[in-house]
């Protein structure tokens, strides 16, 4: 049981975690900060938050953990923002979806108080954004990774690890490089391709009207390209050399099926097809 929570970022992914930890009765009050104040006031209206918070280092003051939520371009500066907050036994974690930069804006943000801070991502989320959208289950039966550093204590790693199974998460541990090497390729370049498939339709003579002849293979291929910009931007840009990578590797394969269809080499086309509808199935069912 946590007594109070300080949360940063009165957002989708804060607000969700603030709504589960209450459902599952394992923190009494949280304080939430957010840079616009009417989120932080909506918030608090919506009952995800207890109290509002002036600023973060406020929002920390008295709690034993802390959500920092926040776009991962911003981490940094919140570190530093709420360092001398923090106290001998305050959990601090994030949300970001790349974890070598944050890691490293922790070190220069936190200093001297990096122990506190256990470096996680909860492979979850909505292509909506805002806490009108914040949800308690969002975190049941997701993938929450956590990416400890030396410098990290292994009771808060234990107590990182207790928090998000409260809120239903399924608790995995690795080297934030190999974090950021997987989520590039099954997260990041995703989105990317999503965006750039997206703009180029628009950007056709014909766009308008190839548009209206869409269906569920566009909906469903497109629907990540209505994720929140200033976030994935800085994702993109902070994990840009495995993105690049990734994107390399995509580009290849995607030659390779232009030169069969250029080719007109229907079986090799179909055995190419086949293994791609076996991966996925794969995963799907695994």
């Amino acid at each position: 049981m946590f007594e109070q929570l300080g949360l940063i970022g009165c957002g989708l992914m804060g607000g969700s975690f603030a709504l589960a930890l209450k459902r599952a009765r394992r923190v009494k009050r949280v304080v939430g900060y957010s840079k616009s104040p009417s989120t932080t006031e909506r918030a608090r209206q919506l009952g995800v938050i207890d109290v509002a918070a002036p600023s973060a280092l406020l929002a920390i003051s008295g709690a034993d953990i802390v959500l920092i939520a926040v776009p991962v371009g911003a981490s940094e500066l919140t570190f530093k923002a709420i360092r001398h907050g923090i106290t001998e036994q305050m959990l601090v974690m994030d949300v970001g979806s790349t974890k070598g930069d944050v890691i490293e804006a922790a070190r220069r943000g936190l200093q001297d108080q990096l122990g506190n801070f256990v470096p996680a991502h909860p492979i979850a989320g909505k292509e909506v954004s805002g806490v009108e959208h914040a949800d308690a289950d969002l975190f049941v039966g997701r993938h929450v990774v956590l990416t400890p550093i030396k410098a990290t204590l292994r009771s808060n790693v234990q107590r990182a690890t207790q928090a998000w199974s409260a809120v239903g998460g399924k608790v995995l541990t690795m080297t934030h490089e190999a974090h950021d090497s997987a989520l590039a390729a099954v997260s990041h370049l995703p989105h990317l391709l999503a965006f750039a498939f997206t703009n180029a339709i628009a950007a056709h003579p014909e766009g308008e009207r190839f548009l209206e002849l869409a269906g569920s293979g566009f909906r469903d291929f497109s629907r990540i390209a209505a994720s929140d910009p200033a976030v994935w931007r800085d994702i993109l840009l902070a994990n840009r050399e495995q993105v690049l990578l990734q994107s390399k590797a995509f580009r290849q394969s995607l030659m390779q099926f232009e030169a069969l269809i250029a080719a007109s080499d229907a079986q090799a086309l179909e055995n190419s097809i086949a293994a791609a509808s076996r991966t996925r199935a794969q995963w799907r069912n695994g």
